[in-house]
């Protein structure tokens, strides 16, 4: 399985409104419910008024289409890096997943995957 390394430093963080969303912006990925309103987005295209934000996460996407059927590919991706104490932000699209990690463990996250197997791109 191929994974794609993404050429950008990401933001997680916490808005107040939906009106703050960098809707206009090539990456990025929001999520509204009951409780909260997070946006993850290219950390230069962070909105400057935010709830919260976390900045210095790196990111990596599952290369190609993921049919629904399939099983346990996020999870055997996510026990790997824990084994290895990376935490991981997760986000899923309709067509891939994208896993995000702390930029201070990408390099060391990068390794233990190809290490276990997975091509990096």
């Amino acid at each position: 399985m191929d994974l794609k390394r993404l050429p950008y430093q990401f933001t997680v963080c916490k808005l107040n409104s939906t009106a703050d969303l960098v809707s206009d912006k090539e990456f990025w990925f929001a999520a509204r419910t009951d409780e909260e309103i997070s946006l993850v987005c290219k950390t230069s295209d962070c909105p400057l008024e935010t709830l919260e934000r976390d900045d210095g996460w790196r990111g990596f996407r599952i290369e190609g289409v993921l049919d629904f059927s399939l099983i346990g590919i996020l999870s055997k991706i996510s026990a790997i890096l824990a084994e290895n104490k990376i935490g991981i932000f997760a986000v899923s699209t309709y067509n891939t997943d994208y896993i995000l990690v702390k930029e201070e463990n990408f390099e060391k996250a990068i390794s233990v995957l190809a290490e276990s197997g997975y091509n990096i791109v």
